[in-house]
């Protein structure tokens, strides 16, 4: 091998003058070897024509321009107040004005740079062109016309599609690109063997390993390129899926609690309800009673939006094993664990259960980091009362408290079930894979696995839930309840925030409540190299009651404050006594007031779409009519498509497919949420690509279920549970 370098091989003994900053900068994108580098793959593909003259632009274009910058700096609108950075850009043709909005740092980033290509949308203000909120790239030099490299006289060897790769603090997208070229050498490629099977390979028109790695780093054509792509973006989902489906196996090959159920007695209990349950909600029963009969653990995900009722079908699904005795012990009963994200949402369930099983007398206990609680009290049996961990640990221990609801203190060792058979996770992807597993996998006393129910209202769009969530069994709550209202959605630009104040006023006359939600708890430091210009809790509070509702009582909530202080601002938001509740997005689970029918978010455009949905849930809890304000002084395109998608979509489905769709290579908040690669996500956009990977999986499971002959594949399995966050 050319001078001893294979696929192992340390970086810095392939490339011995590395700088420290280089080191540094490869370290930080987890590249240690050769292989790492290898698949450390372009962002996109350049063309060395691809540039326009800025003499030629129009208003809205969208283009790429490459010129010299000058004026740069930060500043704000004179009316907006907007924080911004501004240069100019020249080329030999002309100069235009390139302009970041609610980015004031970038003029930080490009401070010492000279030469840039910019690319963005063309957009106009009082007749004068300019582009905002571009990408850029930096340059050493200016080309001379779009027939010159971009890079130096010495890379005339450049393909017409050269690859641009991620760049980070010390290393250029330039350096990868000549990095590439020592590596992409038979030796080194042939000392790479292909995991997939070439019969895969072959069904699907993929390209083998060896032939992907080099059409992904020196595409001749764009078909050469789309072609690599495609095959590691099958060989992503792929690995997931295998990896996913495995656990599934093996998790049903452990023995878990039959649990029958009597028709007539859930029909009794469902009619207890406080409302008509859906047919969804219905469904969702019948599929948990069905796994319950099987013998084998159930793993379901149950995902519906806010107020879909998730809580009532996982009441259900408790009150069903809970009036059931194990095989061994006919006076015993079986026990639930029931797991939530927050210490308000656990109290809430707390007391959503208290109502479900009161005319039951079943015990019911609730264990959070601040105490623990009992339902019925000896002294008042229509209440619950505070009791001693110990206390409530023995009970739990000799299978006295059927039900225990809490926090992440249910996976605590000391926490002992004696008979458990079902455990639920409320709004699992707020825990870890380890938190969630080491609940699902706590046994009982006869080394018995539990039944799985976990519960999202996160809208996952449908190619996402198969590949992340390939282990579990999915079941949509997709209708509300009778009577509620669609939420009326309004985005509220600057020059609008008074009419909105004054519909607040309106309705909170009439004896409503509202919330006000805030990206931060405190004011940035405006010294900080980065600061974030939004509006924050503790400010945002003040200047309300000063300025805008000083005759409304307004409280603040955000994650700083202790447990006993949350729950006095929610008691009194919750009683009525606060008008206005100025809050993080903590409020994002767990807060049920049926008055408040109004949320105004400010800085809508720093939230995900996800996670505005949910905030949005919180006023959709009554049957008077519900109202959501997305407040945003952002004037970027791709903002406002993201921002109207929640005002046009039906449901959160609907919601998480446009956000998957609207989203672009680079731009994918599932990168950082899940551990899966742009590419990846580009792939899972694919829906055809996504079943044909599982399908694929599936086939090799069914004939060799633990991968003994796929070595390659059991490794790469094995690499994605550590890798991807499936949660």
């Amino acid at each position: 091998m050319q001078n001893g370098i294979h696929p192992e091989t340390k970086i810095e003994s392939v490339f011995s003058r590395l700088l420290p900053v280089q080191k540094n900068a490869l370290k930080r994108l987890g590249i240690e070897t050769a292989k790492d580098l290898l698949y450390y793959f372009p962002s996109r593909y350049g063309n060395i024509t691809d540039t326009k003259s800025i003499s030629e632009l129009s208003e809205g274009d969208t283009v790429t321009i490459a010129g010299k910058i000058s004026g740069l700096k930060a500043s704000k609108g004179f009316r907006t107040k907007i924080a911004m950075a501004e240069a100019r850009v020249t080329d030999q043709t002309g100069s235009i004005k390139a302009v970041w909005f609610n980015q004031p740092y970038i003029a930080k980033m490009l401070a010492g740079v000279s030469h840039a290509k910019f690319h963005g949308h063309i957009a106009s203000r009082k007749d004068t062109l300019y582009i905002s909120n571009p990408e850029f790239e930096k340059l050493t030099s200016l080309p001379i016309d779009a027939g010159d490299s971009l890079f130096h006289a010495e890379d005339a060897a450049l393909p017409f599609h050269y690859p641009v790769y991620g760049e980070t603090k010390g290393i250029t997208s330039k350096w990868f690109y000549h990095a590439m070229q020592k590596l992409l050498i038979d030796e080194i490629l042939d000392a790479m063997p292909d995991p997939i099977p070439k019969e895969i390979l072959e069904t699907y028109h993929l390209p083998a390993l060896k032939t992907a790695l080099v059409w992904i780093h020196t595409p001749k054509n764009p078909g050469h390129a789309e072609s690599a792509r495609k095959r590691f973006a099958f060989q992503e989902i792929f690995f997931i899926q295998l990896a996913r489906l495995s656990a599934r196996k093996a998790y049903e090959r452990e023995p878990s609690f039959v649990i029958p159920t009597n028709k007539k007695d859930i029909e009794e209990f469902v009619r207890r309800f406080p409302f008509e349950p859906t047919a969804a909600q219905k469904k969702a029963i019948d599929h948990v009673l069905a796994d319950f009969a099987k013998g084998s653990p159930m793993a379901r995900l149950l995902e519906g939006d806010v107020g879909s009722g998730k809580t009532a079908v996982a009441a259900t699904a408790a009150y069903a094993a809970v009036v059931t005795a194990p095989k061994n012990a006919p006076s015993a009963r079986l026990e639930v664990a029931y797991m939530a994200p927050t210490e308000i949402l656990a109290k809430q369930h707390f007391e959503s259960f208290i109502q479900y099983f009161k005319h039951l007398r079943t015990n019911i206990g609730l264990i959070t980091g601040s105490g623990c609680k009992k339902f019925p009290s000896k002294v008042r049996p229509d209440e619950s009362t505070e009791i001693s961990r110990t206390q409530l640990l023995k009970w739990v221990a000799n299978g006295e408290i059927p039900i225990l609801i809490g926090t992440h203190a249910l996976i605590e060792k000391a926490v002992q079930f004696k008979n458990l058979a079902l455990v639920v996770i409320d709004e699992q992807h707020r825990f870890g894979t380890r938190q969630r597993f080491k609940l699902a996998q706590k046994k009982s006393s006869g080394n018995i696995l539990p039944h799985l129910l976990s519960m999202t209202a996160t809208p996952i769009p449908r190619t996402l839930a198969l590949t992340i969530y390939g282990d579990l069994d999915l079941t949509l709550l997709d209708q509300m309840p009778a009577g509620r209202k669609k939420i009326e959605t309004e985005i509220v630009s600057p020059r609008e925030r008074k009419n909105t104040y004054e519909k607040i006023r309106e309705e909170i006359a009439r004896g409503r409540q509202c919330y006000v939600i805030c990206p931060r708890i405190n004011e940035p430091d405006p010294e900080k190299a980065r600061p974030l210009y939004a509006k924050s809790v503790k400010e945002e509070t003040l200047r309300l009651k000063k300025n805008i509702f000083p005759e409304y009582e307004i409280g603040m909530l955000h994650g700083k404050m202790t447990p006993k202080e949350k729950d006095t601002v929610m008691k009194k938001f919750a009683e009525g006594i606060i008008n206005i509740l100025v809050a993080t997005s903590v409020v994002e689970v767990g807060v049920n007031v049926p008055n408040a029918t109004m949320i105004l978010i400010e800085g809508a455009e720093r939230f995900g779409l996800a996670q505005l949905h949910q905030l949005r849930g919180r006023v959709l809890r009554s049957i008077h009519q519900a109202y959501c304000y997305l407040f945003t002084d952002s004037q970027n395109d791709s903002t406002g498509k993201r921002l109207r998608a929640l005002v046009t979509a039906k449901n959160g489905f609907e919601l998480s497919e446009i956000d998957l769709a609207l989203r672009g290579a680079g731009a994918l908040g599932g990168g950082k949420q899940w551990g899966i690669s742009d590419l990846g996500m580009e792939a899972i956009k694919n829906i055809k690509m996504v079943e044909a990977a599982r399908a694929e999986a599936n086939k090799l499971l069914e004939k060799d279920q633990t991968l003994k002959n796929y070595p390659l594949l059991k490794e790469a399995a094995s690499k994605i549970e550590t890798t991807v966050h499936f949660e």
